[in-house]
Formats: structure tokens, sequence, C-alpha cells
């Protein structure tokens, strides 16, 4: 790695631009992402086009439909990544902000305050809204950001840029606050998360191959952003209307998102009525139902599931289904097959939600809603960059306070240690 390499130059630049943003207050942030919010939609034409192109090669590769829907953007959509800029506008700004602080017996006063982890890179997959999320989040938290999409998304990610960096310099503000990596290699991944001094924090965002090459072969910091096999257990005490509606919703609404409820638990003490009637709601749905030897005849629809199905994040109109025994069966399968997502019950019994929120491990528990809930807009934090299953620093969905660290302010009056 030399410092000729194009992501070199740019991490370069990017580490000069940090020291400007970091200084940023408030009500500048704020009106760079108004600003960009705008002009996202004013340049809807354009990135449309950029979008389209995008797709047209992608289609014409085999792309999945699962890819392709990350892949299209929509005036709707458009709409909906420039509406969450203006969300983050409107949130606090956790720069600043006192976390704790004490006055020492000698008079020393400590304060440890949030601060701006500088330069953070972002590899990703498919999905340019994550471009437009990972810049807003960014420049709220004092932050710029270097950004590594993917080839299939290359024109859509270049015209978003261009828009962002557009802004950016029309408040006087480098357009190295925001910039596109090269993509036409891993070569610049690989260059990405080993730029120790230059790179403060690395998050990977897509599907299980690229998370692991990340995490594994990075030198940088990184936030482990996990796949998502999210799990729905419905217990016997669960109203099953209302345990029906949570399923379909999970795995219906949007099928190509990391929150899409992938497996469903049903509790082998439902009687067989309900067991159909949840199996015979997915097939209504058009879902392609994969389950064990206990649920595999409720439904001449229904496949027999493999032992990889268990594991699995179809990011389809696919869903495993599994009978466990009670709660107890539902947390031990969970332990055993989750990827520390997301996962929900579905039970009217308190003592058995206590316990399953108590036990199970992941990220998120949900109890009684649809697995769709874990995203950080849905929680208050603005457009997330991505939802960590690790268990260090940030876990759930990466919101502003997520992405500064802290420094220690120690003011004294001549105080010297004895």
């Amino acid at each position: 790695m030399t410092a000729e390499t194009p992501t070199i130059e740019l991490a370069l630049a990017a580490r000069e631009a940090a020291t400007t943003i970091a200084q940023l207050r408030s009500p500048a942030k704020n009106e760079v992402l108004l600003a960009a919010a705008t002009a996202l939609e004013e340049r809807t034409a354009e990135i449309m086009a950029a979008n389209e192109r995008d797709l047209e090669r992608e289609r014409a590769a085999g792309t999945s439909e699962a890819l392709l829907d990350r892949l299209a953007l929509s005036a709707e959509r458009i709409t909906g990544i420039a509406d969450g800029l203006r969300l983050v506008a409107g949130l606090a700004d956790p720069v600043g902000e006192i976390i704790r602080g004490h006055t020492l017996p000698n008079g020393l006063v400590l304060s440890q305050v949030r601060v701006p982890l500088g330069v953070i890179g972002m590899v990703y997959e498919a999905r340019p809204n994550v471009t437009v999320d990972a810049f807003g989040l960014c420049l709220k938290s004092g932050n710029v950001a270097l950004l590594r999409g993917s080839k299939s998304a290359v024109e859509s990610n270049t015209a978003l840029v261009a828009i962002l960096q557009d802004v950016l310099a029309e408040h006087s503000l480098p357009r190295a606050a925001a910039q596109l990596l090269p993509c036409d290699s891993r070569e610049s991944v690989t260059e990405l998360i080993t730029a120790r001094g230059l790179v403060d924090l690395v998050i990977p965002r897509g599907g299980a191959g690229l998370i692991n090459a990340v995490v594994t072969g990075a030198t940088v910091p990184t936030i482990e952003t996990g796949t998502g096999n999210c799990h729905l257990y419905i217990d016997g005490s669960a109203d099953l209307e209302q345990a029906i509606a949570l399923l379909i919703n999970g795995k219906t609404r949007r099928v190509s998102v990391c929150n899409a409820t992938e497996t469903v638990l049903i509790d082998a003490a439902l009687p067989t009525p309900s067991r159909r009637a949840i199996i015979d709601a997915l097939v209504a749905a058009g879902v392609t139902v994969h389950a064990d030897e206990k649920l595999v005849d409720l439904n001449d629809a229904v496949v027999a599931a493999t032992a990889e199905d268990l594991d699995t994040e179809y990011l389809s109109m696919d869903i495993t289904a599994v009978e466990v025994q009670g709660v107890a069966g539902a947390i031990e399968h969970i332990a055993a097959h989750s990827s520390g997502h997301t996962e929900a019950i579905a039970a009217t019994d308190s003592s058995v939600l206590e316990r399953f929120g108590r036990e199970v491990d992941s990220a998120a528990v949900i109890l009684n809603a649809s697995t769709a809930f874990t995203d950080g807009e849905q929680f208050g934090f603005g457009a997330e960059i991505g939802i960590s299953t690790q268990k260090l620093h940030a876990r759930g969905p990466v919101g502003l306070p997520e992405l500064t660290s802290t420094k220690w302010i120690v003011r004294g009056e001549g105080h010297t240690r004895p």
C-alpha cells in the first residue's frame, strides 16, 4: 500500500477534511443536511437515471430479485432518503455531550465528553440509500465518510455523492467530507480496512461473506453489522390472530432487509388447527415454508427443511418453520441458530415474555411486535448506519451516539501531583 493509490489519496484528503468537520456547530451541520435533502429531491430524475443504468446492468447479469429490490430507487424512496436526512437534522447533536463528570477532593474538575471519531469507512453492498444515510449520520456526529459501495450500485452512488459534494461545496466545506472509493476491485477494500492512522473506524454492511472478510482482515477498528436470521416464537399462550399478523408483517413487508423474519418457531403446545393456521397463512401470503418433520404435513405446499435452512438468511419469500417445546425450546433453538440480530415472541403469558426477554441474547428482543421494528428510524435514531450484532461499544441500530468516542477534559488551577 502506497500513498499513490487512489484509495489512500482519498483517505488522506478525508483525514484533512475531518479537522474542519469536527469543529462544525449543530446549526451549520443541520443547514447542510437540510440543503442535501432538498438537493436530492430536486435532482431525483438524475438519480433515477443513474439507478436505472445499474438496474439494467444487474438484470442482464441475472442478479436475484431480492438484490434488485435493495438496489432499486424510486421517487418515493428518494423522498424517503431525503426525509431521513431531515430527521437526522432534527436529532440532538451528540458531540459535546457530557457523559459523566465529578470534582475530585483535590479540586480537579473532570468531564467526559462525546467527540467525533474522525474518518469512518463504510463497506456496503447494493443499497444506494446507505450512501446518503452514512453521509448524514457521519456529518451530524462530526465525522467524515469514506464510502466503498459495490459495483452493482456504482452509477447510483456516483450520482448521489456528486450531489452531496455539491452541497458541501456550496456551504464552503471540503468536498472530501464525503467520498466514494473505487469499486472495480477488492484492492480498495483491503486498503481501506488496513489504513491505520488515516481511518478511525470501518463499518461493513452487507452479506455474511462481506462482513466476515472485513472483520477478519481489518487492522482498523470495526463495528460488525451482522446478517439477520431473525426468529419469531409463537407461544402456546399467544393470541393466534395477532401472532399471525406479526409473522406475516415480519416476513413479507420487505423480504430483502436484515430485519425480516426468517424463522418461525411454533410451540408444540399449540393445537394442530392453530399450527396449521400459521402455516396456511404463510402459504396464502406467497411464502415458501421450509418446515421440519413435525410441521411439513400441515400443508401440501410446504417443503422439507434442511439443516442449512435453520441458519439461512433467505432475503426472499422463504421461511423456516420449526416446532419447539415451549419457551425453553425456543430459547435453546435461538441460541444455536441465531445471528444475534433480532428475536421476537408472541405470547400473553407475562412469565413467558419476561423469560424470553431476559434469556435471549441478541441485539434486539421484541415482545409482541414485528421483527421489522429493529430499525434506527423506527427506534427514533434517524437513518441508522447499520445493525450491530457485536457486544462492544455499539449493539443494535447504530445511530449518532455510536459514531462518537469520548475524551476527558480535566480542569485545574495550577494543580501538580505530589
